[in-house]
């Protein structure tokens, strides 16, 4: 089975995804992790203001088969939560890298970007 792996994305080992667009960070999971873990019935966000360090837990994704902590690719302040998962938490599955995103972040420093896994390096883990 084949993936989506966006181009203009920076990936986590652990199937988070970040798009940086003018300073602002948005994350969600990948295609793989949620197919991994199947149908998406519960999501557990970090509130606004809150402060994220690149690598800590920040939210749950809890499915019919698992519950898996989401990490944060890069380090920042939460400006935006999807508030539409709480209602609608099956939009992870349906549209992981688009209304299934989680957060976004100020970004504190856009030199994390360079240790995350490129969208080739990713493909490769995920083989």
């Amino acid at each position: 089975m084949s993936f989506d792996v966006p181009e203009d994305l920076r990936y986590l080992e652990s199937h988070e995804w970040v798009r940086v667009d003018d300073g602002t960070a948005r994350v969600g999971i990948t295609d793989f992790a949620q197919d991994e873990l199947g149908d998406v019935v519960f999501v557990e966000l970090p509130d606004e203001g809150e402060e994220l360090t690149a690598g800590d837990e920040f939210g749950v994704v809890e499915s019919i088969k698992a519950v898996s902590d989401v990490y944060a690719p890069v380090s920042g302040t939460v400006t935006g939560v999807n508030e539409a998962l709480f209602d609608d938490p099956e939009l992870v599955n349906e549209d992981p890298f688009g209304e299934g995103w989680m957060v976004e972040l100020e970004l504190a420093d856009e030199d994390e970007l360079d240790a995350l896994l490129s969208p080739d390096a990713y493909r490769d883990q995920i083989a």
